[in-house]
């Protein structure tokens, strides 16, 4: 009888050791030289940096979850979603200054800034969702080249909007939590009160999201849409509906993530620029479908700015050109190596 012998597939390591070289080799080098650095830097200068990259990954995440929310449904990346943040966070700032909402306060609980920021979510919702009826439905949605397009100028034309507007001088940004005289001292190192509040507040959103998304219909229309946009309009879901749903909750969250990084950085119509490419990184690492992924990769890319560029890094531009060529080359990675993320879902094509 004729044996057949079947040869075994490569190793992930015969396959991609060109790529592992590439990216070990300078990673190894890197650690070293960190290494080195933390040593001499002692354990409240590394202390410090870690609550740092927590600080900023609290904020990645929260417009990373805004992003997987529009990929979830359309399979698209909103390009225009930084902006739709930056526009919401103009509105908090009308409410809050303008109209002097800060002023209103029961003790330390700032309610009127609160009540200005719920308000601005609330017209972010409704300026998202008026977004995907009246520029996004219409096209096919197979066809992703002229909704990317269609992102690409809503980016454009909102900074434009907002800088006729309120012009582009960067604006002082109340916060919602006691300013950075206050800090709880850890080994030396300062954990300010805000980063303590900023993943106060994620907490807080993914509780709200899980019971939208788990616990309502609408919650689990999107869900079906999400998984199966075709079967989902054959058993009666209205598909248009449910993206209109996605297109309002994430502009909601990105003026919250908006609202929290614009005490830090001052608003002005360019503000979430860098934000937004930190925050698609955290996105591709966790994975583009995941909620949860884009929380754990937030928290990853915080923590690769603050504590490998922060070690390399000696002066304010050297650390935002660093951070940039880690945030791309983060990306890189990821997709060379698992395009679905950490935590995303492997899709199967049939052909």
């Amino acid at each position: 009888m004729a044996t057949v012998q079947l040869e075994s597939s490569p190793s992930f390591l015969a396959q991609n050791w060109t790529r592992i070289l590439g990216f070990g080799v300078p990673l190894i080098f890197l650690s070293l030289y960190i290494g080195d650095d933390i040593i001499n830097g002692g354990a409240r200068l590394f202390f410090q940096r870690l609550f740092d990259g927590l600080d900023n990954g609290a904020v990645y995440a929260i417009v990373a979850v805004a992003l997987v929310l529009i990929f979830k449904a359309t399979t698209l990346i909103n390009f225009a979603q930084g902006e739709l943040a930056m526009f919401g966070t103009f509105f908090a700032y009308v409410g809050a200054v303008t109209l002097g909402w800060q002023d209103f306060s029961l003790g330390p609980i700032p309610l009127g800034l609160m009540a200005a920021i719920f308000v601005a979510m609330a017209l972010s919702a409704g300026v998202g969702a008026s977004i995907e009826r009246v520029l996004i439905r219409p096209f096919d949605p197979s066809d992703h080249l002229p909704v990317v397009l269609i992102t690409l100028g809503l980016f454009l034309i909102l900074n434009a909007i907002a800088g006729f507007i309120w012009n582009v001088n960067p604006r002082p940004f109340p916060s919602m939590f006691p300013d950075r005289t206050n800090f709880v001292d850890v080994f030396g190192a300062r954990l300010f009160y805000d980063v303590i509040g900023t993943w106060a507040v994620l907490g807080v959103m993914f509780v709200v999201l899980y019971f939208v998304l788990q616990r309502t219909k609408i919650g689990l229309a999107f869900r079906a849409v999400s998984s199966n946009t075709e079967s989902s309009r054959l058993v009666g879901v209205r598909v248009g509906r449910v993206l209109m749903f996605g297109w309002a909750l994430a502009a909601a969250f990105g003026t919250l993530g908006g609202s929290m990084v614009a005490p830090k950085l001052f608003l002005k119509p360019d503000m979430m620029a860098l934000l937004l490419i930190f925050s698609f990184a955290a996105a591709t690492v966790g994975g583009l479908d995941s909620l949860p992924g884009a929380v754990i990769g937030g928290i990853i890319i915080g923590l690769i700015q603050s504590i490998l560029v922060g070690y390399l890094g000696d002066n304010d531009t050297a650390f935002i050109n660093l951070s940039l060529a880690v945030a791309f080359i983060v990306i890189l990675a990821v997709l060379w190596f698992k395009p679905s993320g950490l935590f995303g879902t492997e899709r199967v094509e049939r052909v």
